[in-house]
Formats: structure tokens, C-alpha cells, sequence
């Protein structure tokens, strides 16, 4: 039959967790002991039960290992701090190599204001004139580079302006053209147009008497 895996936690049954302390306290020693034969290793183990009581094993004397076992932690420690120095120092040195770098950088820009310049040799100002005159030029051609990128932006602006503005005349001209097309063709022709005024006046009066005398007379 297959045990169960036993869960790791506090067996709470004092007699259960005695039993329990026993068997593997009994088969610990049995793996250091073997461990030390098959390995030719140093093995020391030490184990205090619940009450206080010592069990333990070692493939040498115990005093020996555990001397052995101070003299590595404390060597350890060491290289440790050593590291520790070593990481600070060199974090020291870089911090100091900043700090002269920013500072011969603001000697620099006070020079190049012209403050501080008392001290200066000639071949320092020959040099720092040179530095400036490098600068100035550099200067000179990003500031000429700006012009003529403004100067293009200006054509291409006013080439721009110039499209729009013929083809507006180009609608304007087509627009024209539509309304006297229409304006002549809604326009009235002359020939039938004129009209022809005729003036009729009504009048009354007497009869001719002549006229009347000879209807009798018939």
C-alpha cells in the first residue's frame, strides 16, 4: 500500500511528533555519515530536540570542523567587506573625476564669456580664440542653413499663392464666359421685337345730309 505524502506542518499530536522525530533523526544521521563515506567529505551535524537534548555526528573531530566552519564564515565576511571597499572606492574615484570634468568645463564657459582670462598665457588665448572662431563659424553656417530652409518654405509658399491665385482666374474666366452665354441667349430678337403701333381714334358727328338726300331720292 502506497503512503500518502505527509504535509509539511507542525504535527500537533506530541506522541505522533516525538515517533516522527526519532525515525528522521535516526535516518539524518544515517545520510551525513553516508554522505561523508561515499564523498570523502567533512560532515557535521548537529541536532537539539524539542527538549533540549543533543544528538550529533561528525566525520572528523568537531571542534576541528567547526573552527574550519568559522574561519570560512569569517574569510568569507572579509572578501565581503573587501568587495564592499573596493565597490566604494571606485565609486569615490568616479565621483571625483566628475566633479574635476565639471569643473574644468565651468572654467571653460567663464573663459569663453571672457571672465577670468587674467591668468591666461597667450598661447591659452590663441587657443581659446581659435575655439572660438571654429564656434562662431559653426554658428554662422547653422544660422545660414536656417535662412535658406526659411527662404524655400517662402518660395514654395509663394509658388503655392501663385497656383491658386491663376486658377481662380481660370473659374473666374469660365464663370464669365457662362453668364454672357446666358444673358445672350434669354436676350429678345429685334426682329420680333418690333411692334407696330397703329393709332385709331374714334369719332361721332352728323351724317352727311348729301349722302341722305339722294338714299330718299331712291
Amino acid at each position: 500500500m502506497v503512503r500518502g505524502k505527509t504535509q509539511m506542518k507542525r504535527i500537533e499530536n506530541t506522541t505522533s511528533r516525538q515517533v516522527t522525530f526519532s525515525k528522521r533523526r535516526k535516518g539524518l544521521l544515517k545520510k551525513a555519515s553516508e554522505l561523508s563515506v561515499l564523498c570523502d567529505a567533512e560532515v557535521a551535524l548537529i541536532v537539539f530536540s524539542p527538549r533540549g537534548k543533543l544528538s550529533e555526528y561528525a566525520s572528523a573531530r568537531m571542534v576541528e570542523i567547526l573552527e574550519r566552519y568559522k574561519r570560512h564564515v569569517k574569510d568569507s565576511q572579509d572578501s565581503t567587506n573587501t568587495l564592499e571597499d573596493q565597490d566604494a572606492q571606485q565609486s569615490k574615484h568616479e565621483e571625483q573625476r566628475i566633479m574635476k570634468k565639471i569643473e574644468q568645463l565651468e572654467t571653460s564657459k567663464r573663459k569663453f564669456l571672457g571672465e577670468g582670462l587674467g591668468t591666461c598665457s597667450i598661447q591659452e588665448l590663441q587657443i581659446l580664440e581659435r575655439q572660438l572662431d571654429r564656434s562662431i563659424g559653426i554658428i554662422r553656417a547653422k544660422k545660414m542653413s536656417l535662412y535658406r530652409r526659411h527662404i524655400e518654405q517662402l518660395k514654395e509658399k509663394g509658388r503655392t499663392l501663385v497656383a491658386e491665385n491663376n486658377l481662380l482666374r481660370e473659374k473666374l474666366r469660365i464663370e464669365q464666359q457662362h453668364i454672357s452665354y446666358v444673358a445672350n441667349a434669354t436676350a429678345p430678337s429685334v426682329e420680333t421685337s418690333e411692334v407696330v403701333d397703329v393709332e385709331t381714334a374714334l369719332s361721332i358727328s352728323l351724317p352727311d345730309i348729301r349722302n341722305y338726300t339722294y338714299f330718299l331720292q331712291q
